[in-house]
């Protein structure tokens, strides 16, 4: 699919006037296939002097993207089009990686073919595996993934290229498929057991469910209920349009380093509580609630504006009605604690309780505040054994793929150039140095 260009309103413009001097500019206003107008203030500098502030860039367009539309206010995800409860429903996570990357849905002959690049490309080096011994056994996973994913350009010379479109394919193949395979030997470090290598006879999240809980001393079956949910919530994270993470790997890309420093960036830059960190702050509240019977208490303290305690999991940043991807995670959350039989669990009693509150409460449902992809994602991964410090790396884990679709269409874009943001800076005035001995 050629992505369509932004066009010019010609009937349309924004005229900005300097209320001092007079003068006047007039600025374009561009449309997308679909979101708001946009102003184009690109000469705004060279024409008056003068740039815009807007800290976090959050009324700023920073690129074009033919990827992923997000409408909060009514509560819209869109992956090339494609609505994210119909992938989620219909599709498995490597069709979306397909989609993402080529910007269509593959027939069966191009995703056979692209299954079968990730599948032969989930080992890693030999090497690597020492690599590994380089880190304390108490480092945090989300530590191993960025240091081992910026290592790979020392092992993948022949995908480094960043002008040339095979070995930028390459690369994003590499990193899609050794992702699963990196983030399950972080963990196995962790806890002192050996690495499970991939296996191709599974599929994607069945490999990656293999390599985190198999040991060599019995076999692992891998339950088809848990890889289906961890299939929807790699599609569920698989991109989301210029969020902090994804607007770090177009930066570092812009000045033309190589793919595999790009997305350990971004890995760095999703490590933050802010912004991976939500699923895990979800299950440290509840610890914090403890109990079912303190629900309402917390409830409460929630809805007091004087104390400072937050209800995570529920609303979204970017989601002002509902988030699409905890409608479709709901459904297989109860799905895995159903086929877990770990329902009287404290903790997930706990946060089935919670969500029933969530919604039903008249203070909820006004403000909605409801459960997000977060909340679910959170209890899914508790339910499945998996530690709140590899929360992350699971969200790096699927991120990559839309991280990697990014970085190609912005190397690709003919305008793109290295990003460089201005400041208001509000420091000192020229001065003269003083010599030591007279200060």
């Amino acid at each position: 699919m050629a992505s369509e260009k932004a066009t010019v309103d010609s009937a349309k413009s924004v005229t900005m006037t300097d209320s001092a001097g007079g003068d006047s500019i007039e600025m374009q206003v561009l449309h997308g296939t679909i979101g708001p107008e946009v102003v184009d203030i690109r000469k705004l500098y060279g024409q008056t002097g003068r740039f815009t502030y807007d800290p976090g860039f959050v009324s700023t367009a920073s690129c074009e993207s033919a990827i992923t539309y997000i409408d909060g206010d009514e509560g819209v995800l869109l992956y090339r089009g494609y609505a994210i409860d119909e992938l989620a429903d219909q599709s498995d996570f490597p069709e979306v990686c397909y989609l993402l990357l080529h910007g269509e849905l593959p027939n069966k002959e191009e995703k056979d073919d692209f299954v079968h690049n990730i599948t032969y490309h989930s080992m890693l080096h030999e090497q690597l595996h020492r690599f590994f011994l380089g880190f304390r056994r108490d480092a945090h996973p989300m530590a191993i993934m960025c240091g081992v994913v910026g290592a790979l350009s020392s092992f993948y010379h022949d995908s480094t290229d960043i002008n040339d479109e095979r070995q930028r394919m390459i690369a994003s193949h590499r990193m899609i498929a050794k992702m699963p395979t990196i983030a399950a030997m972080a963990y196995k470090y962790s806890i002192g057991q050996p690495f499970a290598y991939p296996r191709n006879d599974l599929t994607y999240a069945e490999d990656f469910l293999h390599m985190m809980f198999s040991v060599p001393a019995e076999e692992y079956k891998v339950s088809p209920v848990l890889a289906r949910a961890m299939d929807k919530i790699f599609i569920l994270h698989a991109d989301h349009e210029q969020n902090a993470s994804t607007s770090t790997v177009r930066l570092a890309g812009s000045s033309g380093a190589n793919p595999f420093a790009c997305i350990a960036a971004g890995i760095a830059c999703l490590w933050g509580p802010a912004h991976g960190g939500a699923n895990e702050a979800v299950l440290n509240m509840l610890e914090e609630i403890g109990s079912v019977d303190r629900i309402q208490e917390y409830v409460n303290k929630a809805k007091d504006k004087d104390d400072p305690f937050r209800l995570f999991g529920f609303g979204h940043r970017v989601y002002k009605n509902h988030d699409p991807r905890a409608t479709v995670l709901r459904k297989s959350c109860h799905e895995v604690l159903d086929e877990l039989g770990v329902r009287d669990e404290p903790l997930l009693e706990l946060a089935m309780e919670l969500e029933r509150i969530a919604l039903e409460d008249e203070y909820f449902v006004e403000k909605k505040l409801y459960p997000n992809v977060d909340f679910y994602s959170g209890i899914i991964l508790r339910a499945m054994g998996i530690p709140t410090s590899m929360f992350t790396v699971l969200f790096a884990l699927a991120r990559t793929t839309g991280w990697v679709a990014q970085w190609n269409e912005m190397i690709s874009d003919p305008t793109q150039k290295i990003g460089r943001p201005r400041q208001l800076y509000t420091g000192a005035t020229q001065r003269s140095y003083v010599p030591v001995s007279d200060r």
